[in-house]
């Protein structure tokens, strides 16, 4: 019998991430992204580079053609036929972000978690993710970890597009406005303290924050 998709794999059997990532928009998240990733690995002109949940390869594909050695996993097969058919050096498997098993202890000097945490919707989940991450990277090496932002959710889609009444009546928002996703959402939001719980649990150390697109929040001492 054959397995079940699910509301993931159904979602990227028919989503262009090469468009999306090519568009005006994502070639600002794209370059913005690179610019950072670039940054870290200055003066590591042999890194080891692994894309968790690599997608289609927008990245994994890009620093390997700059001559890094680059690992990729990704979870749904379909991105991943489209990341093997372009026949670069990416050395490429279908994986979970939650259980790299397959790699040694502090096996790459850098680790991009780009997509996972979009889609893992509990605290513990996402600490799994991360905690994988950690254990797979070099003790002084980096990771870059990408999350969807509560704010841009809720003054997006709640009240510029007009959903709030609706998003509160379907317990979707919190009463201090946090969002409220299951896997048939596709995406789970985040706040900055979410991230906070997550490293301090994790023991990681946040360099920064980077916003490669939405709105970015700024406030005043």
């Amino acid at each position: 019998m054959a397995k079940e998709m699910t509301h993931l794999e159904q979602y990227y059997n028919k989503f262009n991430e090469d468009k999306r990532l090519l568009s005006r928009h994502g070639q600002v998240e794209f370059i913005t992204s690179m610019k950072y990733i670039h940054d870290y690995l200055e003066g590591i002109p042999d890194a080891r580079i692994l894309d968790v949940g690599a997608g289609t390869g927008r990245y994994s594909v890009a620093l390997a053609e700059e001559g890094y050695d680059v690992t990729a996993v990704e979870l749904v097969r379909y991105n991943l036929g489209i990341l093997k058919s372009k026949n670069s050096s990416v050395k490429a498997y279908q994986g979970n972000a939650m259980n790299l098993k397959r790699f040694a202890d502090e096996s790459f000097d850098m680790t991009l978690v780009f997509g996972p945490m979009y889609h893992l919707y509990s605290f513990e989940d996402k600490l799994r993710a991360l905690s994988e991450a950690k254990r797979v990277t070099k003790r002084d090496g980096i990771i870059l970890v990408a999350y969807c932002m509560n704010e841009y959710c809720v003054l997006t889609y709640a009240f510029k597009e007009q959903h709030i009444h609706e998003c509160i009546e379907n317990k979707r928002l919190t009463e201090d406005f946090h969002s409220v996703a299951e896997p048939k959402d596709l995406y789970d939001y985040v706040r900055i303290e979410d991230i906070d719980r997550l490293d301090e649990a994790a023991g990681l150390k946040r360099i920064k924050i980077i916003s490669p697109d939405g709105l970015i929040i700024c406030g005043r001492c």
